[in-house]
Formats: structure tokens, sequence, C-alpha cells
């Protein structure tokens, strides 16, 4: 990932990133040389990232113990117009660009299919997810065979993450006149995306 050093977040920050996405996209090399990849719920605690995929996903089966993969975790993203900087009247030497916030996990992967492991695994993600709600589900809500049959219907994956690159690209580089329009036009467009990167660039400057 390209980060340069006034977009770059720290280590605390890209864990919240993770942790408020609450999925990432797996990538690793199949045996034919080319990438695959997979969407998946993840845990970040300490220096490994935790998640489950599907037993009928070929993606697992390529993956030997050690291999290296990289989980890529996106946060709000959104369209930014010229139309929208202060500079614009100005001089007009401004162009389209794209805002938004990502987190690159690279390190070595290892497949789990213990039944224990997996358990553990669906437990805490679930609880993770739940924990807001005022009658949280647990696995422990279901009827124990069912859940012994899903566990045979997934694999575990682990990355032992070796490097962190965390970019937050919010219009820092502008000024603040210019960052005032662009969160003020991200506001006027509407919708969840560009409300949240609006957001983002507001706490970025606080």
């Amino acid at each position: 990932m390209y980060v340069p050093v006034f977009n770059a977040i720290t280590d605390d920050d890209a864990r919240a990133l993770v942790r408020e996405v609450g999925s990432a996209e797996l990538v690793t090399v199949g045996p034919d040389g080319f990438p695959l990849a997979t969407l998946l719920p993840v845990l970040w605690h300490d220096d490994r990232l935790v998640a489950h995929m599907a037993r009928g996903n070929p993606q697992w089966r390529s993956i030997e113990p050690g291999m290296p993969g990289l989980a890529i975790v996106e946060g709000p993203q959104a369209y930014v117009s010229p139309s929208w900087y202060a500079s614009k009247t100005e001089h007009g030497r401004v162009v389209p660009t794209w805002n938004y916030s990502a987190v690159h996990l690279r390190g070595r992967v290892t497949v789990h299919d213990d039944p224990d492991w997996l358990r553990d695994l669906l437990t805490r993600l679930t609880d993770a997810h739940e924990a807001h709600r005022a009658q949280p589900w647990a696995v422990t809500d279901a009827p124990e065979a069912f859940v012994t049959k899903q566990l045979r219907a997934i694999v575990g994956i682990e990355l032992v993450v070796e490097r962190v690159e965390g970019k937050a690209k919010l219009s820092q580089n502008r000024s603040d006149a210019d960052r005032a329009g662009v969160v003020a036009g991200l506001r006027q467009d509407g919708g969840s995306g560009t409300a949240a990167v609006a957001d983002a660039m507001v706490a970025a400057r606080s």
C-alpha cells in the first residue's frame, strides 16, 4: 500500500477500523499462481487475525502452513468532486479524487480444522457482534447437534500479522477551506458511505 506520511494512521487507529468494519478480504496465491480472495468476518487480537471460511470454498485447500497472505480491510470511501474545493474559484487547478480509509495486514496463514478452535472462534465472533444488543444471541442458544453440524461446514483461518499498513486519505493535504467544502459536499450528496467519510474527515481534524 502506498502511504504518504500525512495519510498514515496509528496502530491503534488501524485496530479500531478493523474492529468497526469487522471483515477482511483474505488474499492468497492459488496453485496456478493467480491470487484468490474471500471476504471473511474477522477478529484481530495481539498479532493474530482469525476468521472462518466455508469448507466448500477451494481457497483454503491451496493454503500451505505458513503461506504468505494479505488481509484487506476497507473503511468508508467516497468520490470527491473538484467543484467542492474553495480553490476551484481561485485558480481552477483542481481534479477529482477518492477519499477512503483502509488497513492491509500481511503475514503467514494457517488453516485450522479443530472443532474446539472453531467453536471458540465462533463464540468470540458472535459475542463481539451481539454485545450491543438488548438480548444478545449466543452460540449456546442453538441446539448442540446443530452447532456441531455447522462446525463441520467451516474451517478456521489464522493470519499471524507481521506488517500493518494503515491509510486514511481524507483530504489532509488540502487547505482548511477546501476540506470544509468537501465535508459539506459529501453531506449534501447523502448516503451512508459519503456521510461516514465526512465524519472521518471531521474527526481527523479534531
